[in-house]
């Protein structure tokens, strides 16, 4: 009886990995290595400064674009950090990245338009795309080349009806990074063909040992990308649900007018945090990502110490896809044994797209005490997988 007031799409609806994960929370033994909210609490100082705002009246809506202080200062961040000259009304300040991928979607897609994804990929990308009418197309990468784009393969998923790719660098789940040479080639396809990239910039931020390269700084990119940003986990502010997005005016002006039948603006006491927080990012920003990369070297040197399972050498952002095929178990099954085993809860890779089967995800967001008993828990577990 109740399918009859449901819309069609949703009456075989299926919970997400994220989702799924979120309900197996509460058990005190259980070491949580699933979903990307990190331990850290919201730095003091951005914390006192969004109470004194609150105070001092910033609880009313902003302009349907932003607050006109946190729209220039990440403007002024865009320029010193990628010499990005961006106009005020290529900005748009949202409910997080989610948010603003959700809108950009409905603002740039017609019925049955493709986009194109490299596969593995971040879970809601796929429903990003279909519930704006939009086709998923995912484009195949793989672990020995280091989850990098094949520009060959890709020009090949292009068809009539392509209207974007969209890419994430640092990569949920990969932790795959693409270079200016990879992102200038890129650049040169999506002329050819005129195709807008979207590039989810989320973990900007989080880069070890080389600087995060934008499609901001990529010309060929410039007047045909929009590009997603985010305060949850450069700032810890996961809770504060802020983020924002970079396009053309004429984008930007559609995607507010499509939110203002949705929720308006961000929060406002939100917006005076982030702004609060981009003031003060040379001062917060260094000890959370030195502590992230502490956590990922960890890891990673804990799974290749085992000489069954591997990943990739960390370069950004807060996620470990670990290899586990030499284990011969499906991802499914490996993810489902070690909860139940070891209580030690990681994302099968398969979640993230077809080429994740043989993968688990690990997100570094427990501190290097809790890390190190969930690792002895997993070298412990992969003893038994041979039994």
């Amino acid at each position: 009886m109740r399918n009859r007031f449901l819309a069609e799409t949703y009456r075989r609806q299926t919970t997400n990995a994220l989702g799924s994960a979120a309900k197996k929370i509460g058990d005190p033994e259980l070491i949580n290595l699933s979903i990307g909210d990190p331990d850290f609490v919201t730095p003091q100082e951005i914390i006192d400064e969004a109470f004194i705002q609150a105070g001092q009246g910033h609880t009313k809506y902003t302009k349907p674009s932003g607050d006109p202080q946190l729209v220039t200062a990440i403007r002024g961040f865009l320029k010193e950090e990628y010499q990005a000259h961006i106009e005020q009304d290529e900005i748009m300040v949202t409910v997080g990245a989610c948010h603003a991928m959700y809108v950009a979607m409905s603002a740039i897609l017609d019925e049955g338009d493709e986009v194109i994804v490299p596969d593995p990929y971040f879970v809601p990308y796929y429903d990003q795309v279909t519930m704006a009418g939009g086709k998923f197309v995912p484009l195949e990468t793989n672990f020995e080349e280091g989850f990098q784009l094949d520009l060959e393969a890709l020009e090949k998923k292009i068809s009539s009806r392509t209207k974007a790719i969209l890419i994430n660098s640092p990569n949920n789940p990969t932790g795959a990074v693409y270079d200016r040479t990879t992102l200038e080639k890129l650049g040169k396809i999506a002329q050819k063909h005129s195709i807008i990239v979207l590039s989810d910039e989320v973990y900007e931020a989080i880069s070890f040992g080389q600087k995060h390269v934008s499609v901001l700084e990529i010309a060929d990119l410039k007047d045909r990308s929009i590009v997603f940003g985010s305060f949850s986990k450069s700032y810890a502010m996961t809770g504060w649900r802020i983020g924002y997005a970079i396009a053309p005016e004429y984008v930007i002006s559609t995607m507010v007018h499509i939110n203002e039948s949705i929720c308006f603006s961000a929060p406002s006491i939100s917006q005076r945090a982030a702004l609060s927080a981009l003031r003060q990012r040379h001062a917060l920003q260094p000890s959370l990502v030195a502590a992230f990369e502490e956590r990922m070297v960890y890891g990673y040197r804990r799974i290749v110490a085992t000489g069954i399972l591997d990943v990739l050498r960390p370069k950004g952002g807060i996620y470990l896809f670990v290899d586990i095929r030499k284990t011969k178990l499906g991802s499914e099954v490996f993810a489902a044994r070690l909860l139940e085993e070891k209580k030690v809860l990681v994302l099968p890779g398969n979640v993230f797209g077809e080429a994740g089967e043989g993968f688990v995800r690990i997100a570094v967001t427990v501190d290097l005490e809790k890390l190190k008993i969930a690792f002895d828990r997993i070298e412990e577990f992969i003893k038994t997988t041979g039994d």
